[in-house]
């Protein structure tokens, strides 16, 4: 992807000194603040070594535009979209390139309700920026820039009334958490402290100089899942770099993914308050089947937090997310959130009897197995190609159920499979799931050969 800018109504995305500079980032924050209404915009990075060089190009591009800037320094998305909502902000500019590796760095944008642009903000930003339609402000206009101090507390404080805190601390966990020097450390390590939990925190500094691959993925977790048993862990917590994201680790060091742990919050959430749940079209089907099995409804949306959240809000649902462990409690905020996925994961444990670990609560749930793939885009393809495209596998299989939202997923009852061209990356993806992994993988393969052209009519 190198020389790539993706440019998007999610913001911008691409390698620094490549595809990506500070002029650029400059520009498009003016663009952002130009459609914003009055108030001061909430300004944070993740721990990327870049995030120095883009606070002061974004800081001067709102700022330059005549807003009033607050700093908050390395800060967790999650806590970036609660600060909006509580402070009553025009809005907010997150600086990162979320599990993308060191060498990129993006910008993602939020609204004053503290969830991330929808398509039409975000397309009105990113007409301005096209069009180089900004509104910079004269001498005595300019906008003041100021540090935000302790900018964690009232998320925090947030998160800990969702949890009893109390049934925590009883049982003194010893947890471990990779925070992969980004964004997350500070509050991981303050939250697990306040729940009394004795915490083995990797990467705990914002330097951005990563361990591993910052995608919490198995692969690139494997020498953290040594660390969780041999340190007698129950539990461990691994954020991607602007802490939306969490994968979990048992106590055996067996890697449960970002999949389940929106599963473990709902297990959890339901026991308390049965109600409404909204997930993406490519989130497992563990957490739909808990949800039915509880006489819950279950509301798809297409992929994007902001479709999830915009669900959430439709049917006053009582949980959301996306199964790249991004739990969404609308009691705490309306962006996918890390630190709620850990406390209500403790919460969970601390429910049931001491004797019961983390794993056999995950062998309790529903399975099914997933597979995940990517393609290049077709070379040359344009949008009506690739919708061309959906149509041809859609007419081959003719026995499913076909929800065209967002790219194609066919579902038949106890499986399905999803391709839809990403929003950040010029590739396809396709994503199966079925009881069996035989037949996952068989699905994402026969999908897979008509996005790379085999079989294509």
């Amino acid at each position: 992807m190198k020389g790539t800018r993706i440019a998007s109504v999610s913001g911008i995305r691409g390698w620094v000194g490549d595809g990506l500079d500070p002029a650029s980032a400059l520009e498009f924050a003016a663009a952002y603040a130009a459609c914003c209404g009055p108030g001061p915009i909430i300004l944070s990075h993740d721990g990327r070594i870049s995030a120095p060089v883009f606070e002061s190009a974004v800081a001067s591009g709102l700022a330059g535009s005549g807003r009033e800037v607050l700093k908050v320094g390395p800060t967790a998305t999650p806590t970036v979209g609660f600060l909006v909502r509580e402070l009553g902000a025009a809005g907010g500019v997150q600086i990162s390139a979320s599990h993308n590796p060191p060498e990129y760095n993006g910008l993602k944008f939020f609204q004053p309700a503290g969830m991330v642009l929808g398509p039409a903000e975000g397309r009105a930003m990113l007409d301005r920026w096209t069009r180089k339609d900004f509104a910079w402000a004269p001498f005595d206009g300019l906008g003041r820039i100021r540090s935000l101090d302790d900018p964690d507390e009232s998320h925090l404080q947030k998160v800990l009334q969702i949890v009893d805190v109390e049934a925590i601390r009883a049982r003194g966990f010893t947890v471990a958490l990779d925070a992969c020097h980004g964004a997350g450390g500070r509050m991981g390590r303050e939250l697990l402290r306040r729940l009394g939990c004795r915490a083995i925190v990797l990467g705990g500094e914002p330097d951005g100089r990563y361990d591993h691959t910052p995608e919490p993925t198995e692969k690139n977790l494997s020498e953290f899942a040594r660390v969780v048993p041999a340190i007698g862990a129950v539990v461990g917590f691994a954020q991607d770099p602007d802490a939306d994201r969490l994968a979990l680790i048992d106590e055996k060091g067996r890697y449960i993914g970002e999949e389940l742990t929106l599963a473990l919050a709902a297990l959890r959430r339901l026991e308390q308050q049965p109600g409404p749940v909204v997930l993406n079209l490519s989130t497992s089907m563990t957490t739909e089947a808990l949800a039915r099995d509880r006489g819950c409804p279950v509301h798809r949306t297409p992929v994007g937090e902001i479709h999830v959240v915009g669900g959430m809000l439709e049917h006053g649902a009582v949980l959301g997310g996306e199964g790249n462990g991004g739990v969404i409690d609308p009691r705490v905020g309306l962006v996918r959130d890390s630190f709620v996925g850990m406390a209500v994961t403790l919460d969970l444990l601390a429910s049931g009897p001491a004797s019961k670990p983390l794993s056999d609560w995950v062998d309790e749930l529903p399975r099914f197995a997933m597979v995940k793939d990517q393609y290049p885009l077709p070379s040359g393809m344009g949008p009506a190609d690739v919708a061309g495209l959906w149509d041809q596998i859609a007419a081959q299989h003719s026995t499913a159920q076909a929800d065209r939202r967002d790219g194609l997923r066919l579902s038949w009852g106890d499986r399905w499979v999803h391709v839809r061209a990403s929003n950040t990356e010029p590739i396809v993806r396709v994503i199966a799931e079925a009881p069996q992994a035989p037949d996952a993988h068989a699905m994402a393969e026969g999908v897979g050969r008509q996005v790379s052209g085999e079989g294509r009519s």
